[in-house]
């Protein structure tokens, strides 16, 4: 019998456009120096340039709705149309000003020209909406919010103009819409005793609305991505899957229900039987299911088959990809379609412009263009047409055996390290409460200290510096200097505002990941290999290709100078190894748990070293380590034993009197809160503004031991929080965990935001503190 031609697919695109042409359109128009309708025009010019791509490359399908000015799941807040009430839209905004509103707290059509990323100005507006990581990616998306008063009706008419514009220009469309049960899912109750699953049976009549909207328009198949079914989900929200499909499927055209991120496990079977004309899987991230899935899925049902990595950026062996896909082929009767296994969101446009990237390196890598060009090849040979893509095969044979090969990738040194590691080498040496009083009687800290997270803004000055410094324009003296000045300008700023501990404000870093791997042994870098972490906010994650190692000090320089300005404490800041680990591109040829520990002792001498300079007090951040968490419970105990103890390594070096922080944000922690006391920072600092102090409720419940600093403002917003407010979140603060445990800091680090805003906030911030002490002193 004849099999069905394959097809191929992407289940999305990167947004940003291959020379970051957004996120600097974005902030232009944050700026007041673009109108809506500049903005909306390079947002239409991208989706073309993106939509040619992926015919370019052979798809036979164009993605539809992966586009978005900040967030996906915001694009579905409005096309759902259900934006919280506490926004006070009156519905004769703009809708692209409500969008921004809900995103940063303050619409662009408020913000004067001037600062990064915002204004640099005081702006009325409330908080905006809580950012959480997009399951285990280091992606965020804005939280949908959810009361008894919710109601669903369908609010914006952008999906179906996408999806014209893709169809005007000839192109054969699949529309892409975020399924109802993970809309839900990904949600928060804002009501006490509500369960935002009484919801659902509102909202499917609105995905029905748009699901014929989209058939009226011609559109043959809608991907419905339910990534919640790789969960471990509870009972009533697996039961309705069915019945939610069911109703879905009665007005809708072809419908790709879409999995990825994780294994489906027991949910392999429901997933198989939904409703649906076709079923993606991740074959990345659950290989091991290929075989039940081609087993239990209809014959008259496609097949979609997550077979190039969209999370990683190594080249694919296409030898072992179509050794996995040949028996599936065979076994599954129907149509078979190939895809990356999740949206190309979380990889780098393409190699094209990757000029000075290590030689050696960059062989082994695919980006996305790049992925989609596999896709092709794997089709080819999949379908009997092996014969047109022999010099692509061979190419992809000899990458993948020069990098095995490579007597970079490993280092008998780091081996025999991790080797010679025993348990104590985790440890401090004495337990917290002494710690703390030893610290205390140091550093003589009034209640409530004041600090903040690290990084003051990167001003233009700097980046104009560092940029002048990487082309050789500007000379190691010259930037050594430069550097020196910003450093003295924050010191001296912080001093002002009588802020207690103080950092010297990172002007020499670039990224918190990518300047310390541009430093230590088995990272590789790009020039261009930028990825989406927020609306405007991109980051260049290094490529982990080797053992990790540091050859030299990193940061001891820098703080040492910042300490000699001031009498006060300085704050040594570090990033930790599960962070690293998370945001880099990490290599996949040895348990990820190793290359962390690498990390850990890289890390670990660092923080000795700034010891040894007199520094008293290191931040390790950590704010990855819930990203990191496996989606399925079963495999928690093991990587956050190894995720603590690497950190407890990077941690362990120092004396007692010497204070060890952390900070963690953007993540739920309270299901793994004992693992994060098991870190055993002296000091956690943490994100919890967005949600009003809810984030700290499970560390005054579970009686957190240590010291902390919720965070009293949201630093991706450019309004500027009043005092009374901090004093406010507080207060709350204080009733769910000791005042003498608690310091005063902002959500996050500040390198995003403007001086004027920044010193604005923080001299609110440290007023906040001493009204707060003077009622403690009272």
């Amino acid at each position: 019998m004849t099999r069905i031609p394959t097809l191929v697919h992407t289940l999305g695109f990167p947004r940003m456009g291959a020379q970051r042409e957004l996120k600097f359109a974005l902030e232009q128009h944050w700026r007041g120096e673009i109108d809506r309708a500049a903005l909306e025009a390079v947002g239409a010019d991208l989706r073309a340039r993106h939509w040619l791509a992926q015919r370019d490359a052979g798809l036979d399908l164009v993605t539809v709705g992966d586009f978005a000015f900040y967030d996906h799941v915001a694009n579905h807040i409005q096309l759902l149309g259900c934006e919280p009430e506490r926004f006070g839209f009156g519905g004769d905004e703009p809708a692209l000003s409500r969008y921004f509103t809900m995103a940063r707290g303050v619409a662009a059509d408020e913000a004067a020209p001037g600062g990064h990323e915002g204004c640099a100005h005081a702006h009325t507006g409330t908080f905006a909406l809580e950012m959480t990581k997009w399951f285990d990616t280091n992606y965020h998306y804005l939280v949908p919010e959810f009361t008894p008063a919710t109601r669903f009706a369908l609010g914006s008419e952008r999906l179906f103009e996408e999806v014209a514009e893709a169809q005007s220009l000839g192109h054969p469309v699949k529309a892409v819409l975020l399924g109802p049960l993970s809309f839900l899912w990904l949600g928060k109750e804002k009501s006490e005793g509500f369960d935002r699953f009484s919801l659902l049976d509102a909202l499917l009549p609105v995905y029905e609305q748009v699901l014929a909207r989209l058939k009226a328009q011609g559109v043959e198949w809608v991907q419905v991505d339910e990534p919640i079914l790789g969960l471990d989900l509870p009972d009533v929200w697996r039961h309705a899957f069915e019945r939610s499909y069911w109703q879905l499927a009665r007005s809708a055209p072809r419908l790709m229900l879409a999995t990825y991120f994780s294994p489906l496990a027991e949910n392999l079977r429901l997933a198989c039987q939904l409703p649906v004309a076709g079923l993606h899987v991740d074959a990345v991230r659950a290989a091991d299911e290929l075989t039940g899935v081609a087993d239990w899925l209809p014959a008259h049902k496609v097949l979609s088959v997550g077979i190039v990595d969209g999370r990683n950026i190594w080249r694919t062996d296409l030898d072992a990809a179509l050794a996995r896909l040949r028996p599936v082929a065979d076994k599954h009767r129907g149509a078979l379609w190939l895809a990356p296994s999740c949206a190309l969101l979380h990889v780098p446009f393409g190699l094209a412009a990757e000029h000075k990237l290590d030689p050696e390196v960059k062989p082994w890598l695919a980006f996305a263009v790049e992925k989609l060009d596999e896709l092709r090849v794997l089709r080819a040979a999949l379908d009997g047409e092996e014969g047109t893509v022999a010099s692509a095969l061979q190419a992809a044979r000899t990458a993948v055996a020069a990098r095995r090969s490579s007597p970079r990738v490993h280092r008998a040194d780091v081996a025999l390290r991790l080797a010679r590691s025993v348990d104590g080498d985790d440890r401090r040496a004495a337990p917290f409460a002494e710690r703390q009083a030893v610290q205390r009687a140091r550093f003589a800290l009034p209640p409530l200290p004041t600090t903040t997270i690290g990084s003051f803004p990167q001003t233009a000055a700097i980046r104009a510096a560092r940029a002048a410094f990487k082309r050789g324009e500007l000379d190691a003296a010259g930037y050594a200097e430069q550097m020196r000045a910003e450093i003295t300008l924050a010191v001296r700023k912080q001093e002002a505002l009588d802020i207690d501990v103080l950092v010297h404000g990172e002007a020499e870093r670039n990224d918190m990941v990518e300047y310390f791997g541009e430093q230590l042994d088995g990272f590789a870098f790009t020039a261009n290999g930028w990825v989406q972490s927020y609306g405007s906010r991109c980051v260049k994650p290094p490529i982990i290709y080797g053992d990790v190692a540091r050859p030299a000090p990193m940061t001891v320089e820098w703080t040492a100078f910042a300490q000699r300005l001031t009498t006060r404490p300085m704050k040594g800041m570090l990033t930790g190894p599960v962070t690293i680990l998370q945001w880099s591109f990490v290599r996949d040829d040895q348990p990820r748990s190793v290359t962390t520990e690498q990390i850990a002792w890289a890390i670990r001498d660092e923080v000795v070293d700034l010891e040894q300079a007199g520094i008293g007090i290191v931040q390790i951040d950590e704010p990855a380590i819930r990203e990191g968490l496996p989606l399925r419970r079963a495999g928690w105990k093991p990587y956050l034993q190894g995720a603590t103890r690497a950190f407890r390594i990077s941690a362990s070096g120092v004396a007692d009197r010497t204070q060890i922080h952390t900070h963690m944000c953007y993540s739920e922690f309270n299901d793994i809160l004992p693992e994060i006391a098991a870190m055993d920072a002296d000091v956690i600092t943490i994100e919890t503004s967005r949600s009003d102090m809810e984030l700290l409720r499970g560390f005054g419940a579970f009686a957190y031991p240590n010291e902390i600093g919720p965070g009293v403002y949201d630093i991706h917003s450019p309004r500027v929080p009043t005092t009374d407010e901090m004093v406010r979140l507080m207060r709350k603060a204080a009733a769910v965990v000791p005042p003498a445990h608690l310091w005063i800091n902002p959500d996050c680090g500040l390198k995003t935001r403007g001086w004027p805003e920044t010193e604005a906030a923080l001299a609110n911030m440290v007023a906040a503190a001493k009204q707060l002490r003077a009622e403690l002193a009272g």
